[in-house]
């Protein structure tokens, strides 16, 4: 049983988009997580839960891909705008965001629209990926494998207009459980003063130390908004993704990962990614969302 986390208001934000994968499937996360339970897991810890419902999003077989090196993306960056615009409204009402994907390519609206209110911030990145591709570099054209280097704004010159960008500060990122890097993301981390701690990094180490000089490494003026990709669990644990890469984080690992978050106090706002309800066994993994979710929000056992 756990104990009640300080109260707060907490605004769900819905983003049923699947453009950025190459999968289909995680446009149905949303539902999933929120069907999972998520509105009664954050009130029986204390918050006070407001959904917005979700963004209007396009269809893909209604659509065309455009742009091969960047599939869809004119219609991501009206679905993020559409993001930051309820992001930022909740935040000034003083609600703390949390966005459910979707995939990771929201993770741009959340983060836009959290710069447009208290400028940039810093950002812990949970995620088997780096997500720091361009059109430049992609080997598959899916935006959501562009979404970090999008927000920094080194995705280049496609991503420039309509987003407020760059809106995290190239000096506070970090990435935490990658265990799948492309080589133009190799190259990129190299130019970035970016804490990167793989899951060897993590077996080494340990994921307190890890997770604590993430934090330490991205606090700081305006904000600081966590990402979770679920992918970033081991897919033994959560099955549903789309592209899931084995050698993950352990279920309590996750969880402590999260409950370090909740407790340093930093983070003001959430997202939740990827979750695949196609691949999923009996909706695991979106079970799996609201749990860790709820760490991150301050639920504890004692």
């Amino acid at each position: 049983m756990s104990v009640q986390a300080s109260s707060r208001k907490v605004a769900v934000i819905g983003a049923a988009l699947d453009l950025g994968a190459g999968r289909r499937g995680v446009d149905m996360g949303p539902s999933a997580i929120r069907y999972a339970g998520l509105d009664a897991r954050l009130t029986e810890i204390g918050h006070v839960c407001v959904d917005l419902g979700n963004v209007e999003t396009a269809v893909a077989e209604a659509t065309s891909p455009g742009d091969e090196h960047a599939r869809f993306l004119p219609q991501i960056k009206e679905v993020t705008e559409l993001i930051a615009e309820r992001v930022s409204r909740s935040t000034r009402d003083g609600a703390l965001p949390l966005v459910l994907g979707g995939d990771h390519s929201v993770a741009v609206g959340t983060l836009a629209g959290l710069a447009e209110v208290h400028g940039v911030g810093g950002v812990l990145w949970i995620d088997a990926h780096g997500d720091l591709n361009s059109p430049a570099t992609s080997p598959s054209g899916n935006v959501h494998g562009m979404v970090l280097a999008a927000a920094l704004g080194l995705a280049g010159p496609a991503f420039s207009e309509g987003w407020r960008l760059p809106a995290v500060d190239r000096g506070r990122v970090a990435l935490f459980g990658v265990r799948s890097l492309d080589d133009g993301e190799r190259e990129l981390l190299q130019e970035l003063d970016a804490k990167v701690f793989t899951m060897s990094d993590v077996d080494r180490l340990g994921v307190e130390r890890a997770v604590r000089e993430s934090l330490a490494h991205i606090a700081g003026p305006g904000f600081v908004h966590v990402s979770l990709d679920m992918d970033a669990i081991d897919p033994d644990v959560a099955p549903g993704v789309g592209t899931p890469v084995r050698g993950g984080l352990s279920y309590r690992e996750a969880h402590l990962a999260l409950e370090l978050v909740a407790e340093s106090g930093l983070a003001s706002s959430l997202d939740v990614v990827e979750v695949n309800p196609i691949l999923d066994r009996e909706n695991e993994t979106g079970r799996l969302a609201v749990e860790l979710a709820a760490s991150a929000l301050g639920a504890r056992i004692l």
